[in-house]
Protein backbone atom coordinates (compact mmCIF):
# COMPACT_ATOMS: atom_id res chain seq x y z
CA UNK A 1 0.00 0.00 0.00
CA UNK A 2 1.35 3.49 -0.97
CA UNK A 3 0.76 6.41 0.55
CA UNK A 4 0.59 10.19 0.32
CA UNK A 5 0.15 13.01 1.62
CA UNK A 6 -3.71 14.30 2.20
CA UNK A 7 -3.57 18.17 1.77
CA UNK A 8 -3.23 19.88 5.56
CA UNK A 9 -6.02 22.26 6.56
CA UNK A 10 -5.21 23.01 10.59
CA UNK A 11 -4.24 26.50 11.37
CA UNK A 12 -1.82 26.81 14.07
CA UNK A 13 -3.89 28.66 16.66
CA UNK A 14 -2.81 32.42 17.20
CA UNK A 15 -4.76 32.89 20.44
CA UNK A 16 -5.06 31.23 23.54
CA UNK A 17 -8.16 32.47 25.80
CA UNK A 18 -6.59 31.05 29.17
CA UNK A 19 -3.12 31.03 30.40
CA UNK A 20 -3.31 27.89 32.26
CA UNK A 21 -4.29 25.02 29.28
CA UNK A 22 -3.41 22.48 30.64
CA UNK A 23 -6.13 20.35 29.30
CA UNK A 24 -4.79 21.13 25.91
CA UNK A 25 -3.48 17.33 25.17
CA UNK A 26 -4.94 15.79 28.29
CA UNK A 27 -5.97 12.58 28.53
CA UNK A 28 -9.37 12.31 30.90
CA UNK A 29 -10.46 9.54 32.32
CA UNK A 30 -14.27 8.99 32.85
CA UNK A 31 -15.57 7.44 35.51
CA UNK A 32 -19.53 6.44 35.88
CA UNK A 33 -19.65 6.47 39.64
CA UNK A 34 -22.33 4.17 39.86
CA UNK A 35 -20.13 1.08 38.37
CA UNK A 36 -16.61 2.12 39.45
CA UNK A 37 -16.45 0.82 42.79
CA UNK A 38 -19.53 0.10 45.89
CA UNK A 39 -17.68 1.18 48.99
CA UNK A 40 -21.01 0.55 51.12
CA UNK A 41 -22.14 -2.91 50.07
CA UNK A 42 -25.16 -1.57 48.10
CA UNK A 43 -24.23 -2.69 44.65
CA UNK A 44 -23.98 0.60 43.05
CA UNK A 45 -20.76 2.28 43.38
CA UNK A 46 -19.96 5.55 44.97
CA UNK A 47 -17.93 8.58 45.85
CA UNK A 48 -16.04 6.45 48.18
CA UNK A 49 -15.15 3.63 46.10
CA UNK A 50 -13.49 6.52 43.85
CA UNK A 51 -11.64 7.98 46.24
CA UNK A 52 -10.36 3.89 46.96
CA UNK A 53 -8.92 3.54 43.44
CA UNK A 54 -7.67 6.66 42.64
CA UNK A 55 -4.26 5.09 43.20
CA UNK A 56 -5.22 3.08 39.77
CA UNK A 57 -6.79 5.87 37.78
CA UNK A 58 -3.22 7.66 38.56
CA UNK A 59 -1.12 4.60 37.78
CA UNK A 60 -2.59 4.82 33.94
CA UNK A 61 -0.64 8.30 33.62
CA UNK A 62 -3.48 10.28 32.86
CA UNK A 63 -3.74 14.07 33.29
CA UNK A 64 -7.52 14.16 34.78
CA UNK A 65 -10.97 12.48 35.96
CA UNK A 66 -14.23 13.41 34.56
CA UNK A 67 -16.94 12.26 36.81
CA UNK A 68 -20.44 11.43 35.38
CA UNK A 69 -23.48 12.88 37.60
CA UNK A 70 -23.43 12.17 41.58
CA UNK A 71 -25.76 15.12 42.40
CA UNK A 72 -29.52 14.17 44.02
CA UNK A 73 -31.79 12.57 41.62
CA UNK A 74 -34.78 10.36 41.47
CA UNK A 75 -32.39 8.22 38.71
CA UNK A 76 -35.09 8.21 35.97
CA UNK A 77 -31.98 8.55 33.58
CA UNK A 78 -29.05 7.46 36.13
CA UNK A 79 -28.24 10.97 37.63
CA UNK A 80 -28.90 12.96 34.58
CA UNK A 81 -32.41 13.99 35.84
CA UNK A 82 -30.82 16.18 38.81
CA UNK A 83 -33.10 17.15 41.46
CA UNK A 84 -30.74 19.17 43.05
CA UNK A 85 -27.54 20.90 41.62
CA UNK A 86 -25.82 21.42 44.95
CA UNK A 87 -26.94 18.35 46.59
CA UNK A 88 -24.85 14.78 46.39
CA UNK A 89 -27.16 12.23 45.89
CA UNK A 90 -27.10 9.64 49.24
CA UNK A 91 -26.43 6.20 46.63
CA UNK A 92 -23.34 7.63 46.18
CA UNK A 93 -22.45 9.38 49.65
CA UNK A 94 -22.44 13.22 51.28
CA UNK A 95 -20.44 16.05 50.42
CA UNK A 96 -17.92 14.97 52.71
CA UNK A 97 -16.96 12.12 50.45
CA UNK A 98 -16.99 14.65 47.86
CA UNK A 99 -14.28 16.65 48.77
CA UNK A 100 -12.43 13.87 50.41
CA UNK A 101 -12.24 12.54 46.78
CA UNK A 102 -11.51 15.69 45.19
CA UNK A 103 -8.77 16.04 47.81
CA UNK A 104 -7.46 12.65 46.87
CA UNK A 105 -7.49 13.61 43.32
CA UNK A 106 -5.37 16.57 43.41
CA UNK A 107 -2.91 15.16 45.61
CA UNK A 108 -2.37 12.48 42.80
CA UNK A 109 -2.03 15.66 40.45
CA UNK A 110 -5.21 14.74 38.96
CA UNK A 111 -7.61 17.20 37.55
CA UNK A 112 -11.18 16.70 38.21
CA UNK A 113 -13.80 17.68 35.84
CA UNK A 114 -17.79 16.72 36.64
CA UNK A 115 -20.87 16.66 34.90
CA UNK A 116 -23.22 19.61 34.80
CA UNK A 117 -26.32 19.23 33.38
CA UNK A 118 -28.08 22.34 32.53
CA UNK A 119 -30.64 21.77 29.39
CA UNK A 120 -32.86 19.81 31.73
CA UNK A 121 -33.73 19.18 35.13
CA UNK A 122 -36.10 16.57 37.11
CA UNK A 123 -39.17 16.91 37.68
CA UNK A 124 -38.84 16.25 41.14
CA UNK A 125 -36.27 19.69 41.63
CA UNK A 126 -38.04 22.68 43.12
CA UNK A 127 -37.35 24.79 40.11
CA UNK A 128 -40.25 22.65 38.09
CA UNK A 129 -42.85 22.22 41.14
CA UNK A 130 -43.08 25.68 41.27
CA UNK A 131 -43.42 26.38 37.73
CA UNK A 132 -45.83 23.87 37.14
CA UNK A 133 -47.89 25.22 40.19
CA UNK A 134 -49.32 28.39 37.96
CA UNK A 135 -48.75 30.55 35.31
CA UNK A 136 -48.11 33.42 37.08
CA UNK A 137 -45.78 32.48 39.34
CA UNK A 138 -42.42 33.54 39.98
CA UNK A 139 -40.75 30.82 37.88
CA UNK A 140 -43.69 30.38 35.80
CA UNK A 141 -41.65 30.86 32.72
CA UNK A 142 -38.41 29.21 33.53
CA UNK A 143 -39.26 26.22 31.82
CA UNK A 144 -40.93 25.37 28.17
CA UNK A 145 -44.25 25.80 28.56
CA UNK A 146 -46.79 26.00 25.65
CA UNK A 147 -50.74 25.64 24.93
CA UNK A 148 -52.21 22.95 23.67
CA UNK A 149 -53.51 23.25 19.46
CA UNK A 150 -56.90 23.73 18.94
CA UNK A 151 -57.70 19.73 18.93
CA UNK A 152 -55.81 19.30 22.04
CA UNK A 153 -52.80 17.98 20.62
CA UNK A 154 -49.30 18.90 21.57
CA UNK A 155 -47.35 22.30 20.49
CA UNK A 156 -45.52 21.24 17.56
CA UNK A 157 -44.11 17.70 16.18
CA UNK A 158 -41.00 17.59 17.71
CA UNK A 159 -40.07 14.27 19.29
CA UNK A 160 -38.08 12.97 22.38
CA UNK A 161 -34.26 11.19 22.20
CA UNK A 162 -36.19 8.44 24.41
CA UNK A 163 -39.35 8.08 22.12
CA UNK A 164 -42.24 9.78 21.49
CA UNK A 165 -43.52 13.24 21.72
CA UNK A 166 -41.18 15.23 23.26
CA UNK A 167 -44.19 17.19 24.51
CA UNK A 168 -46.28 16.16 28.26
CA UNK A 169 -49.47 17.47 29.06
CA UNK A 170 -49.81 19.04 32.80
CA UNK A 171 -52.97 19.58 34.10
CA UNK A 172 -52.13 21.94 37.26
CA UNK A 173 -51.36 24.74 33.92
CA UNK A 174 -53.52 23.24 31.19
CA UNK A 175 -50.12 23.11 29.12
CA UNK A 176 -47.65 20.82 27.71
CA UNK A 177 -44.38 21.24 29.09
CA UNK A 178 -40.55 20.56 26.43
CA UNK A 179 -38.90 17.32 27.57
CA UNK A 180 -36.08 16.44 25.01
CA UNK A 181 -35.62 12.99 26.65
CA UNK A 182 -37.76 11.28 29.36
CA UNK A 183 -41.11 13.28 30.46
CA UNK A 184 -39.52 13.06 34.12
CA UNK A 185 -36.89 15.53 32.40
CA UNK A 186 -38.61 19.41 31.69
CA UNK A 187 -36.70 21.31 29.78
CA UNK A 188 -34.92 24.60 31.32
CA UNK A 189 -36.11 28.20 29.26
CA UNK A 190 -32.48 29.18 28.47
CA UNK A 191 -34.39 32.44 26.90
CA UNK A 192 -35.23 33.71 30.12
CA UNK A 193 -32.31 35.63 31.43
CA UNK A 194 -33.34 34.34 35.10
CA UNK A 195 -32.69 30.77 34.42
CA UNK A 196 -29.02 31.21 33.19
CA UNK A 197 -28.36 33.38 36.29
CA UNK A 198 -29.99 30.63 38.81
CA UNK A 199 -27.69 27.85 36.47
CA UNK A 200 -24.28 30.41 37.22
CA UNK A 201 -25.25 29.84 40.96
CA UNK A 202 -24.99 26.42 40.49
CA UNK A 203 -21.83 25.79 38.53
CA UNK A 204 -20.00 28.25 40.40
CA UNK A 205 -20.80 26.42 43.67
CA UNK A 206 -18.68 23.41 42.19
CA UNK A 207 -16.20 25.84 40.66
CA UNK A 208 -15.62 27.34 44.76
CA UNK A 209 -15.22 23.99 45.98
CA UNK A 210 -12.22 23.09 43.53
CA UNK A 211 -13.81 21.66 40.96
CA UNK A 212 -11.89 21.90 37.78
CA UNK A 213 -14.31 22.08 35.44
CA UNK A 214 -17.27 20.50 33.62
CA UNK A 215 -18.38 18.08 30.58
CA UNK A 216 -21.55 20.23 29.71
CA UNK A 217 -24.04 17.41 29.08
CA UNK A 218 -26.21 17.80 25.87
CA UNK A 219 -25.88 21.10 25.61
CA UNK A 220 -27.28 21.38 21.99
CA UNK A 221 -30.66 20.87 23.77
CA UNK A 222 -30.41 24.08 25.68
CA UNK A 223 -32.22 26.50 23.53
CA UNK A 224 -35.60 25.82 21.01
CA UNK A 225 -37.07 28.01 18.52
CA UNK A 226 -39.46 30.34 20.55
CA UNK A 227 -41.99 30.31 17.98
CA UNK A 228 -41.98 26.66 18.06
CA UNK A 229 -41.99 25.66 14.71
CA UNK A 230 -42.22 22.07 13.04
CA UNK A 231 -39.37 20.18 12.10
CA UNK A 232 -38.83 18.69 8.68
CA UNK A 233 -38.95 14.96 8.15
CA UNK A 234 -35.93 13.13 7.18
CA UNK A 235 -35.22 9.63 6.22
CA UNK A 236 -35.36 7.11 8.63
CA UNK A 237 -31.84 5.87 9.64
CA UNK A 238 -30.24 4.19 12.87
CA UNK A 239 -29.23 6.17 15.93
CA UNK A 240 -25.79 4.85 17.98
CA UNK A 241 -27.79 1.97 19.31
CA UNK A 242 -28.82 0.64 15.74
CA UNK A 243 -32.97 1.40 16.33
CA UNK A 244 -35.07 3.70 14.01
CA UNK A 245 -36.56 5.73 16.50
CA UNK A 246 -39.35 8.87 15.86
CA UNK A 247 -36.42 11.77 17.12
CA UNK A 248 -34.19 10.24 13.98
CA UNK A 249 -37.34 10.90 11.67
CA UNK A 250 -37.27 14.79 11.95
CA UNK A 251 -34.17 16.86 11.02
CA UNK A 252 -33.46 18.84 14.43
CA UNK A 253 -33.91 22.61 13.04
CA UNK A 254 -35.67 24.57 15.87
CA UNK A 255 -35.11 22.15 18.69
CA UNK A 256 -31.74 21.13 19.22
CA UNK A 257 -28.24 23.18 17.93
CA UNK A 258 -29.74 26.49 17.59
CA UNK A 259 -27.48 29.57 17.04
CA UNK A 260 -28.17 31.59 19.76
CA UNK A 261 -26.77 28.78 22.39
CA UNK A 262 -23.68 30.56 23.01
CA UNK A 263 -24.52 34.31 23.52
CA UNK A 264 -27.11 32.33 25.87
CA UNK A 265 -24.89 30.46 27.70
CA UNK A 266 -22.23 28.97 26.74
CA UNK A 267 -20.18 32.64 26.75
CA UNK A 268 -22.04 33.57 30.57
CA UNK A 269 -20.61 29.90 31.43
CA UNK A 270 -17.32 30.32 30.38
CA UNK A 271 -16.90 34.34 31.56
CA UNK A 272 -17.87 32.66 34.71
CA UNK A 273 -14.71 30.12 35.55
CA UNK A 274 -12.64 32.78 33.92
CA UNK A 275 -12.63 33.72 37.43
CA UNK A 276 -10.49 30.67 38.42
CA UNK A 277 -7.80 29.95 37.48
CA UNK A 278 -6.88 26.20 35.25
CA UNK A 279 -10.50 25.56 34.99
CA UNK A 280 -11.89 24.06 31.78
CA UNK A 281 -15.11 23.51 29.72
CA UNK A 282 -15.99 20.21 27.69
CA UNK A 283 -18.99 20.09 25.85
CA UNK A 284 -21.09 17.19 24.43
CA UNK A 285 -22.09 17.91 21.08
CA UNK A 286 -24.15 15.74 18.94
CA UNK A 287 -26.19 15.46 15.22
CA UNK A 288 -26.10 17.33 12.43
CA UNK A 289 -22.82 19.40 12.01
CA UNK A 290 -21.24 18.41 14.85
CA UNK A 291 -17.39 19.00 13.89
CA UNK A 292 -18.14 22.43 12.22
CA UNK A 293 -20.03 22.80 15.61
CA UNK A 294 -17.05 21.50 18.11
CA UNK A 295 -15.00 24.14 16.05
CA UNK A 296 -17.51 27.14 16.55
CA UNK A 297 -17.87 26.54 20.34
CA UNK A 298 -14.43 25.58 20.83
CA UNK A 299 -12.90 29.01 19.28
CA UNK A 300 -14.53 31.92 20.69
CA UNK A 301 -18.12 30.52 21.66
CA UNK A 302 -17.67 29.69 25.15
CA UNK A 303 -16.27 25.60 25.72
CA UNK A 304 -12.40 25.25 25.71
CA UNK A 305 -12.85 22.01 23.99
CA UNK A 306 -15.57 20.10 22.46
CA UNK A 307 -16.80 16.06 21.15
CA UNK A 308 -18.93 14.54 19.41
CA UNK A 309 -20.46 11.12 18.70
CA UNK A 310 -18.78 10.72 15.10
CA UNK A 311 -15.58 9.04 16.34
CA UNK A 312 -18.15 7.38 19.10
CA UNK A 313 -19.94 5.57 16.47
CA UNK A 314 -18.03 5.42 13.32
CA UNK A 315 -16.79 2.13 11.42
CA UNK A 316 -13.96 1.03 12.85
CA UNK A 317 -11.87 1.14 10.19
CA UNK A 318 -8.80 3.15 8.91
CA UNK A 319 -10.85 5.00 6.28
CA UNK A 320 -13.66 5.80 8.42
CA UNK A 321 -11.72 7.10 11.41
CA UNK A 322 -9.32 9.06 8.66
CA UNK A 323 -12.68 10.72 7.20
CA UNK A 324 -13.61 12.19 10.48
CA UNK A 325 -10.51 13.37 11.44
CA UNK A 326 -9.79 14.98 7.87
CA UNK A 327 -13.59 16.45 8.53
CA UNK A 328 -12.52 17.79 12.35
CA UNK A 329 -9.32 19.10 11.30
CA UNK A 330 -10.93 21.03 7.65
CA UNK A 331 -13.19 22.99 10.59
CA UNK A 332 -11.32 23.13 14.09
CA UNK A 333 -9.39 25.86 12.94
CA UNK A 334 -8.08 27.69 16.31
CA UNK A 335 -10.15 25.85 18.27
CA UNK A 336 -9.38 22.24 20.04
CA UNK A 337 -11.50 19.01 19.40
CA UNK A 338 -11.73 15.85 21.96
CA UNK A 339 -11.93 12.58 20.86
CA UNK A 340 -13.18 9.42 22.52
CA UNK A 341 -14.07 5.75 20.91
CA UNK A 342 -16.41 4.72 23.98
CA UNK A 343 -18.24 6.06 26.90
CA UNK A 344 -21.57 5.56 28.49
CA UNK A 345 -23.96 6.52 25.90
CA UNK A 346 -22.58 3.95 22.81
CA UNK A 347 -21.15 0.08 22.57
CA UNK A 348 -17.84 -0.52 24.05
CA UNK A 349 -14.80 0.21 21.50
CA UNK A 350 -13.73 -3.41 22.31
CA UNK A 351 -16.65 -5.03 20.77
CA UNK A 352 -17.09 -2.69 18.28
CA UNK A 353 -13.84 -2.56 16.60
CA UNK A 354 -13.26 -6.35 16.94
CA UNK A 355 -16.36 -7.19 15.12
CA UNK A 356 -16.47 -10.95 16.68
CA UNK A 357 -14.05 -11.87 19.78
CA UNK A 358 -11.38 -9.76 20.64
CA UNK A 359 -7.39 -10.27 19.89
CA UNK A 360 -5.29 -8.69 23.09
CA UNK A 361 -3.90 -7.21 20.36
CA UNK A 362 -6.50 -4.78 19.28
CA UNK A 363 -7.57 -4.01 22.85
CA UNK A 364 -4.30 -2.79 23.34
CA UNK A 365 -3.65 -0.74 20.08
CA UNK A 366 -7.24 0.76 20.36
CA UNK A 367 -6.16 3.17 23.25
CA UNK A 368 -2.63 3.74 21.56
CA UNK A 369 -4.20 5.24 18.13
CA UNK A 370 -7.18 7.15 20.58
CA UNK A 371 -4.51 8.63 22.71
CA UNK A 372 -2.24 9.81 19.08
CA UNK A 373 -5.07 11.47 17.59
CA UNK A 374 -4.51 15.37 17.42
CA UNK A 375 -6.76 16.68 20.67
CA UNK A 376 -7.88 16.11 23.93
CA UNK A 377 -8.68 12.57 25.04
CA UNK A 378 -11.38 11.06 27.01
CA UNK A 379 -10.57 6.99 27.76
CA UNK A 380 -13.48 5.57 29.25
CA UNK A 381 -13.09 3.28 32.81
CA UNK A 382 -12.14 0.17 31.49
CA UNK A 383 -11.03 0.89 28.35
CA UNK A 384 -7.36 0.03 29.65
CA UNK A 385 -8.55 -3.24 30.21
CA UNK A 386 -10.08 -4.03 27.06
CA UNK A 387 -13.41 -4.27 28.18
CA UNK A 388 -16.40 -5.33 26.00
CA UNK A 389 -20.08 -4.90 25.94
CA UNK A 390 -21.71 -7.15 28.40
CA UNK A 391 -24.66 -8.89 26.70
CA UNK A 392 -28.04 -8.74 28.64
CA UNK A 393 -31.17 -10.35 28.39
CA UNK A 394 -34.03 -8.22 28.28
CA UNK A 395 -34.72 -8.57 32.17
CA UNK A 396 -31.82 -7.19 33.41
CA UNK A 397 -31.99 -3.53 31.36
CA UNK A 398 -32.16 -0.66 33.45
CA UNK A 399 -31.62 1.69 30.50
CA UNK A 400 -34.89 3.43 29.60
CA UNK A 401 -33.57 3.77 25.94
CA UNK A 402 -33.14 -0.60 25.48
CA UNK A 403 -36.46 -0.93 27.51
CA UNK A 404 -38.05 1.31 25.35
CA UNK A 405 -36.22 0.17 21.72
CA UNK A 406 -35.90 -3.43 22.87
CA UNK A 407 -35.31 -6.03 20.37
CA UNK A 408 -33.68 -3.61 18.20
CA UNK A 409 -31.41 -1.48 20.82
CA UNK A 410 -30.33 -3.12 23.63
CA UNK A 411 -29.95 0.60 24.91
CA UNK A 412 -26.61 1.69 26.70
CA UNK A 413 -26.27 -0.83 29.80
CA UNK A 414 -24.07 -3.25 27.89
CA UNK A 415 -21.34 -0.39 28.41
CA UNK A 416 -22.22 0.68 31.64
CA UNK A 417 -21.70 -2.84 33.76
CA UNK A 418 -18.81 -3.10 36.73
CA UNK A 419 -15.50 -2.52 36.22
CA UNK A 420 -13.68 -5.86 37.07
CA UNK A 421 -11.53 -5.19 39.68
CA UNK A 422 -10.37 -8.73 40.94
CA UNK A 423 -11.01 -11.67 38.98
CA UNK A 424 -11.85 -14.44 41.74
CA UNK A 425 -13.34 -12.22 44.13
CA UNK A 426 -17.26 -11.83 44.51
CA UNK A 427 -18.48 -9.62 41.30
CA UNK A 428 -15.05 -9.51 40.23
CA UNK A 429 -14.16 -6.89 43.54
CA UNK A 430 -17.03 -4.28 42.40
CA UNK A 431 -19.17 -5.68 45.14
CA UNK A 432 -19.89 -7.55 48.09
CA UNK A 433 -23.84 -7.36 47.02
CA UNK A 434 -25.41 -8.62 43.83
CA UNK A 435 -24.54 -5.62 41.57
CA UNK A 436 -27.08 -2.90 39.80
CA UNK A 437 -26.19 -4.35 36.74
CA UNK A 438 -23.74 -7.88 36.26
CA UNK A 439 -19.99 -7.72 35.81
CA UNK A 440 -20.12 -10.26 32.57
CA UNK A 441 -17.77 -13.15 32.38
CA UNK A 442 -16.17 -12.02 29.67
CA UNK A 443 -14.89 -8.54 31.26
CA UNK A 444 -14.54 -10.47 34.95
CA UNK A 445 -11.68 -12.36 32.99
CA UNK A 446 -10.08 -8.88 32.22
CA UNK A 447 -10.01 -8.15 35.49
CA UNK A 448 -7.17 -5.60 37.11
CA UNK A 449 -5.65 -8.19 38.83
CA UNK A 450 -5.23 -10.34 35.96
CA UNK A 451 -3.61 -7.70 34.18
CA UNK A 452 -1.27 -6.16 36.90
CA UNK A 453 2.32 -6.99 36.00
CA UNK A 454 2.21 -8.19 32.95
CA UNK A 455 3.46 -6.47 30.21
CA UNK A 456 1.64 -7.94 27.40
CA UNK A 457 -1.79 -7.03 29.11
CA UNK A 458 -3.60 -4.54 27.57
CA UNK A 459 -3.18 -2.88 30.59
CA UNK A 460 0.33 -2.38 30.82
CA UNK A 461 0.30 -1.57 27.20
CA UNK A 462 -1.76 1.29 27.85
CA UNK A 463 0.43 2.67 31.05
CA UNK A 464 4.09 2.10 29.14
CA UNK A 465 1.94 3.82 26.22
CA UNK A 466 1.13 6.60 28.08
CA UNK A 467 4.33 7.60 29.80
CA UNK A 468 5.91 7.16 26.60
CA UNK A 469 3.40 9.53 25.27
CA UNK A 470 4.05 11.78 28.29
CA UNK A 471 7.30 12.92 26.91
CA UNK A 472 6.17 13.29 23.24
CA UNK A 473 5.01 17.02 23.12
CA UNK A 474 3.92 16.54 19.11
CA UNK A 475 1.59 13.57 20.32
CA UNK A 476 -0.04 16.15 22.58
CA UNK A 477 0.02 19.04 20.87
CA UNK A 478 1.42 19.00 17.93
CA UNK A 479 -0.49 19.29 14.06
CA UNK A 480 -1.81 16.18 12.49
CA UNK A 481 -1.57 15.99 8.84
CA UNK A 482 -3.27 12.42 7.18
CA UNK A 483 -1.18 10.23 4.64
CA UNK A 484 -3.36 8.56 2.10
CA UNK A 485 -7.08 7.39 3.24
CA UNK A 486 -6.41 3.45 3.11
CA UNK A 487 -8.27 0.81 3.95
CA UNK A 488 -6.23 -1.23 6.47
CA UNK A 489 -4.02 1.06 7.85
CA UNK A 490 -4.45 4.62 9.38
CA UNK A 491 -1.63 6.54 9.00
CA UNK A 492 -0.50 10.57 9.83
CA UNK A 493 2.36 12.63 11.03
CA UNK A 494 2.02 14.67 14.07
CA UNK A 495 4.64 17.80 14.25
CA UNK A 496 5.14 20.19 17.14
CA UNK A 497 8.35 22.82 17.25
CA UNK A 498 10.66 20.76 15.28
CA UNK A 499 9.36 17.60 16.67
CA UNK A 500 7.67 15.05 13.43
CA UNK A 501 6.45 11.69 14.40
CA UNK A 502 4.88 9.29 11.57
CA UNK A 503 2.49 7.55 13.28
CA UNK A 504 0.77 3.96 11.68
CA UNK A 505 -2.21 1.72 13.04
CA UNK A 506 -3.19 -1.76 11.29
CA UNK A 507 -6.36 -2.17 12.41
CA UNK A 508 -6.68 -5.62 10.85
CA UNK A 509 -5.79 -9.20 11.63
CA UNK A 510 -3.40 -9.58 8.99
CA UNK A 511 0.15 -8.29 8.42
CA UNK A 512 -0.12 -4.90 6.10
CA UNK A 513 2.93 -2.97 4.31
CA UNK A 514 3.05 0.31 3.64
CA UNK A 515 5.35 2.17 1.36
CA UNK A 516 5.29 5.68 2.32
CA UNK A 517 6.73 6.44 -1.31
CA UNK A 518 5.60 10.05 -2.16
CA UNK A 519 4.68 10.89 1.73
CA UNK A 520 7.89 10.73 2.81
CA UNK A 521 10.73 10.94 0.65
CA UNK A 522 13.31 10.62 3.45
CA UNK A 523 13.83 7.66 5.33
CA UNK A 524 12.55 7.29 8.71
CA UNK A 525 13.62 4.93 11.74
CA UNK A 526 11.67 3.33 14.60
CA UNK A 527 11.18 5.36 17.77
CA UNK A 528 11.56 4.00 21.14
CA UNK A 529 8.05 3.28 21.47
CA UNK A 530 7.82 0.22 23.96
CA UNK A 531 4.48 -0.81 22.66
CA UNK A 532 5.12 -0.69 18.36
CA UNK A 533 5.34 -3.98 16.99
CA UNK A 534 5.94 -2.26 13.72
CA UNK A 535 9.69 -1.76 12.01
CA UNK A 536 10.25 0.52 9.23
CA UNK A 537 12.93 -0.24 6.42
CA UNK A 538 13.84 3.24 4.41
CA UNK A 539 10.21 4.41 3.56
CA UNK A 540 8.68 1.06 3.72
CA UNK A 541 6.46 0.33 6.92
CA UNK A 542 5.70 -3.35 7.73
CA UNK A 543 3.19 -3.64 10.63
CA UNK A 544 2.06 -7.14 11.99
CA UNK A 545 -1.69 -7.89 12.82
CA UNK A 546 -3.20 -5.41 14.87
CA UNK A 547 0.14 -3.67 15.51
CA UNK A 548 1.29 0.35 15.58
CA UNK A 549 4.70 2.22 14.60
CA UNK A 550 5.89 5.45 15.84
CA UNK A 551 8.68 6.46 13.38
CA UNK A 552 10.86 9.98 12.43
CA UNK A 553 13.26 10.95 10.30
CA UNK A 554 16.28 9.00 10.05
CA UNK A 555 18.66 12.09 11.63
CA UNK A 556 16.22 12.85 14.99
CA UNK A 557 15.28 9.28 15.83
CA UNK A 558 16.77 7.26 18.74
CA UNK A 559 17.28 4.17 18.36
CA UNK A 560 14.83 1.41 19.10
Amino acid sequence: MAVEFLPSVHVTPKVEPRADRWWKGAVIYQIYPRSFQDSDGNGIGDLAGITRRLDHVASLGVDAIWISPFMKSPQKDFGYDVEDYRAVDPMFGTLDDFDAMLEAAHARDLKVLIDFVPSHTSDRHAWFKESRASRDNARADWYVWASARPDGTAPNNWMSVFGGPAWAFDTRRHQYYLHNFLEEQPDLNFHNPDVIAALMEQAKFWLDRGVDGFRVDAIDFGVHDPQLRDNPARPPAPDQHGAITPFGMQYQQWNKARPELSELFLKPLYRLTQNYAGRCLLGEISGDHALRRMADYSHGGGLDMAYSFELLTCAPTASAIARVVEQAERHIGEGWPCFAFSNHDVYRSGTRFARGTPHPDLLALIPQLLCSLRGSICLYQGEELGLTETPLTYDQLQDPVGLTFWPESRGRDGCRTPMPWAAQAPHAGFSEADPWLPVGEANAARAVDRQEGDPASVLERTRAFLAWRRNRPALIRGDLQLMGDGEMVLTFVRSWEGETIFCAFNLTDQPQTVDLGAGLSNPVRSLDCPTAAGRVDGTTVHLPAYASLFAAPAADAKEP
